[in-house]
């Protein structure tokens, strides 16, 4: 009998390690989770290189518009025939904001419009001069290259207008708009991925077919309507 039950128990015993080997080789085999495991590891990876990819795209698609900002300001400006009026630059201006989409290009940029003329003085202080200049947005720029009167009785901008090494002149008789434009990149995600950037861009046209050049002020738009640069 004791013989009987100790035979009984040990083919438990061996059946119980027989399922365990069972059990176990399925285990080692089993890669269902594997495929979980690895994605998790890779999450983090993928979560930034997305976030990046977004970033970049963001960032590219602020520099497209800032560029077509100055492009339209100033080919805009040069189409005003006769003369041009406070009441046309504000026109302009409502031009660009439209084309600035998302930007949110109001509260962080800035449009300096410049009309950009000969002194008509003689040597030593024949050069070019800013006529009038006028402003669009409440981003903290000013312009980089002068401001209203610049040259108007000297040969301080004698070279005209602009980055070193690609000045803008006007000829005789004519005016050039030269448009400056600057803004504060607003990131899609965070500021961590490429810092704080400042974006900027000008463009200059010459006027087409205006021979008064003397901004006016035909409608008498109060002061506050008058997009001066301060």
């Amino acid at each position: 009998m004791g013989q009987s039950a100790q035979t009984s128990d040990q083919m438990h015993m061996n059946r119980a390690i027989s399922l365990l080997r069972r059990h176990g080789a399925r285990l080692r085999k089993d890669q269902s989770g594997l495929a979980i495991i690895e994605f998790a590891y890779s999450l983090p990876v993928l979560l930034v290189m997305c976030m990046g990819g977004l970033e970049v795209a963001n960032l590219a698609m602020a520099h497209m518009r800032v560029s077509q900002i100055a492009m339209l300001v100033a080919d805009n400006a040069s189409r005003v025939r006769t003369s041009i009026d406070e009441a046309d630059i504000n026109e302009i201006f409502t031009g660009a904001e439209a084309s600035a989409g998302t930007l949110n290009f109001k509260a962080n940029g800035k449009i300096i419009l410049s009309d950009l003329e000969p002194n008509g003085l003689a040597s030593p202080n024949t050069g070019q001069y800013i006529r009038w200049q006028r402003c669009w947005g409440t981003g903290g720029f000013t312009s980089s290259y002068g401001v209203t009167d610049d040259g108007k009785t000297n040969s301080s901008m004698a070279t005209g207008m602009g980055p070193t090494g690609n000045k803008i002149t006007s000829g005789s008789g004519t005016a050039v708009m030269f448009v400056e434009v600057a803004y504060t990149y607003q990131p899609l995600i965070s500021n961590s991925i490429f810092g704080s950037k400042t974006i900027r861009y000008t463009s200059a046209f010459n006027v087409r077919e205006r021979t008064d050049q003397v901004i006016k002020n035909a409608g008498g738009l109060p002061s506050s309507s008058i997009a001066t640069c301060s």
